[in-house]
């Protein structure tokens, strides 16, 4: 089964463009399935209030669990002091089995790791071009898996990429996917270095084509195993955690409807995260500019 893990859906509420308007899965349903994409990961389009755009996004997710899976989305700024709450709340009521942040937003935080870490949970962290602070990142929470898509730089910087490059061959933790990568040279270059089990499809949709972003894939000529590291088993390992908790909550909530007994089998899971130890499942917790621009060095950079 082929799975995007990289799908916008839902409407924003900034107006300046497509990314923070609107992302209508219509046509990108069809190119889908004509592609023989069969699951997709969807997060919402940028927005001021992510907790009303990841219920949006949730609503989908319920009505066709066999067709999409779910990321909540947090502004690492905005959000600060309550994005255990805004994850949490995604965790228990729809299955959101990820988070998405964006540098558009806020860098990357302490919240924001640690909260990822307590729900078993990777981070997809568009950096827009600012890779080099993830080697501090990835070595402060190795057992939070960090996805950092279009290999860093949606807009081609390829300094970034090649410093994503060096971040997935010497981090266990680090990940990157294919979406919106053009330096098709770059993106062998990654499978080549890193290896295949390192690296994630995804398209970027609804706003690109899923079937150009994964003819991508096939053009890197792997051996069938390694091409379905890509398409597919690499996101299921690192999902794992997540997807079997939503898959406890369903059946616990069945066994309440039907009025079993609870047994210790039921009543606890223990989940294991794809690179390390067993942990114990957690419980419940109660003018923007254009993100696609040329990445630019940050203004406190420049002194």
């Amino acid at each position: 089964m082929i799975i995007d893990s990289h799908c916008h859906a839902g409407k924003g509420d900034g107006l300046t463009g497509p990314w923070d308007t609107n992302a209508p899965l219509s046509a990108y349903l069809r190119r889908a399935a004509r592609a023989g994409i069969g699951r997709t990961v969807l997060f919402a389009a940028f927005s001021s209030d992510y907790r009303a755009a990841n219920a949006g996004v949730g609503r989908i997710v319920v009505r066709h669990p066999d067709r999409f899976y779910g990321y909540a989305m947090v502004n690492a700024a905005r959000d600060a002091g309550r994005i255990r709450a805004l994850v949490g709340e995604a965790v228990t009521s729809w299955g959101a089995c990820g988070i998405k942040i964006h540098r558009h937003d806020a860098r990357i935080t302490r919240e924001v790791c640690e909260v990822a870490r307590s729900f078993a949970l990777p981070v997809l962290y568009d950096v827009m071009g600012e890779a080099s602070p993830m080697e501090l990142v990835a070595a402060e929470y190795p057992d939070v898996a960090f996805v950092i898509p279009h290999l860093g730089s949606f807009a081609d910087d390829w300094r970034a990429q090649r410093t994503v490059i060096d971040l997935l061959a010497r981090h266990p933790n680090v990940y990157t996917d294919t979406s919106g990568v053009r330096r098709f040279d770059l993106l062998a270059e990654a499978v080549r270095r890193a290896g295949p089990q390192k690296v994630l499809f995804g398209t970027d949709g609804p706003w690109l084509h899923p079937g150009v972003e994964l003819s991508k894939v096939h053009a890197l000529g792997l051996p069938r195993a390694q091409e379905n590291l890509v398409l597919g088993a690499n996101w299921l390992r690192l999902t794992a955690a997540a997807r079997s908790r939503t898959r406890a909550q369903a059946r616990l909530h069945l066994v309440s409807a039907t009025r079993v007994p609870l047994t210790r089998s039921t009543a606890a899971v223990r989940l294991r995260r794809p690179w390390g130890p067993q942990s114990p499942l957690p419980g419940p917790i109660g003018d923007r500019g254009d993100p696609w621009a040329p990445d630019q060095v940050p203004a406190d950079r420049l002194s």
